[in-house]
């Protein structure tokens, strides 16, 4: 009866806090602003991590095993200058040149399955690798895709967040079938690793959870899948790429652009920056017992953690051409992880909303920002296509 209530207590007590603190402004450190509406917008986030908690409470023996991974291998990235030089962390992939596709349907949007193995392994000597490879379904990377017959199209590669990676979300999630029809993107929708066809039990079982290089295997892998990806995507007639993130996806996207050169537009939405930040803020009060008995030093995790960080590095998309936004009264991604990542970034275009994390999509300051970003995207890949032809016909 407690985890019933439980919900609707922290909802009254967050609403109680936004009344009595005031209104806010509309700058990227302004509260949010109370409201007939936010009531239940910070209700949804509130039921959906009640109804997330209750698996991933790691036994006392568990908290020992994870312990005894992460210092060995803080001590392990130190000495491969893994640590100081994350990128160096991230092994370039192999070109993905004939992927597997077929056609598929939901309800009635047609689309493309596309697969393929992925081939990543952790290095070798790192914690938890042979437990890693032993996930067989995960093995197999798969990927949603609407495209156009004719070439020279942009592509937009959009990532889904924590517990999605099923055709029926992720395409409502984006509205791919938009994005597609009418703003003429190429879209592909990869699923993260240990996510839908490639979970483990239920999707996104075992990504964010306890066990800290099962975190650091799955994001990594996820980079590796995503620039496998890529390398298919620029194979084809394709004048411009963009990555566009939500939450756990705009955290893997913000990573993503860290690495790669060629990645013309970076949208981070709703998105975490800092996992030992996040856990701390999230962490059941179980697991927050035994860590008081077991659980790795904070600086040991923070080294290890750093090799996945979009802190780490600096973004390699062009200042113009990255783009944030996130929720006033988010009560999955803490705002201070949010403003972190914009701090980052050097204050790019950021659009705060007062809202949570799972009201994005009626929220009008995100599809302002969205819209401008996509407009970008679609004129300069357009230019592109056209000094082409113009240098095709002097030629």
């Amino acid at each position: 009866m407690i985890a019933l209530q439980l919900p609707w207590i922290r909802t009254a007590r967050y609403l109680a806090h936004i009344y009595s603190a005031g209104t806010g402004g509309t700058e990227e450190s302004a509260r949010a602003r109370f409201g007939p509406l936010l009531g239940m917008k910070v209700a949804l986030d509130e039921w959906m991590m009640a109804l997330g908690s209750f698996s991933e409470i790691p036994a006392p023996a568990d908290v020992a095993r994870i312990h005894k991974e992460v210092l060995v291998a803080a001590d392990l990235f130190e000495d491969q200058g893994w640590v100081h030089e994350p990128s160096s962390y991230h092994e370039t992939p192999p070109s993905l040149a004939k992927p597997k596709i077929h056609s598929a349907r939901v309800a009635l949007t047609r689309y493309e399955h596309l697969r393929f193995e992925s081939r990543y392994e952790p290095h070798a000597g790192e914690p938890g690798r042979e437990r890693w490879l032993a996930n067989l379904p995960n093995r197999t990377a798969h990927a949603w895709v609407l495209r156009h017959a004719r070439g020279n199209r942009p592509w937009l590669i959009c990532v889904h967040g924590w517990r999605m990676g099923v055709p029926a979300l992720d395409l409502a999630a984006f509205r791919a079938k938009w994005l597609h029809r009418q703003l003429g993107f190429n879209v592909v929708l990869p699923v993260l690793p240990l996510h839908g066809l490639r979970a483990i039990g239920s999707s996104g079982g075992g990504f964010l959870a306890a066990d800290a290089l099962n975190t650091v295997h799955a994001m990594a892998q996820a980079i590796w899948d995503l620039r496998r990806i890529l390398s298919w995507i620029r194979l084809q007639d394709c004048p411009r790429v963009g990555a566009y993130g939500l939450s756990l996806g705009g955290y893997t996207v913000a990573l993503l652009a860290t690495l790669e050169e060629r990645l013309d537009c970076v949208i981070a939405g709703i998105a975490p920056s800092d996992f030992v930040d996040l856990a701390r803020a999230h962490s059941h009060p179980l697991i927050a017992a035994l860590a008081r008995y077991g659980a790795p030093p904070e600086q040991d995790a923070r080294s290890v953690f750093r090799v996945v960080s979009p802190l780490a590095a600096p973004p390699r998309v062009p200042w113009p051409n990255r783009y944030i936004f996130g929720g006033l009264a988010d009560r999955m991604v803490p705002r201070r992880q949010v403003r972190a990542l914009w701090e980052h970034w050097q204050r790019p275009t950021i659009a705060w909303y007062n809202g949570s994390h799972l009201s994005f999509g009626s929220e009008g300051e995100v599809r302002v920002l969205l819209r401008k970003a996509f407009v970008q995207l679609r004129q300069s890949a357009d230019s592109e296509v056209s000094a082409s032809k113009r240098w095709s016909a002097v030629a």
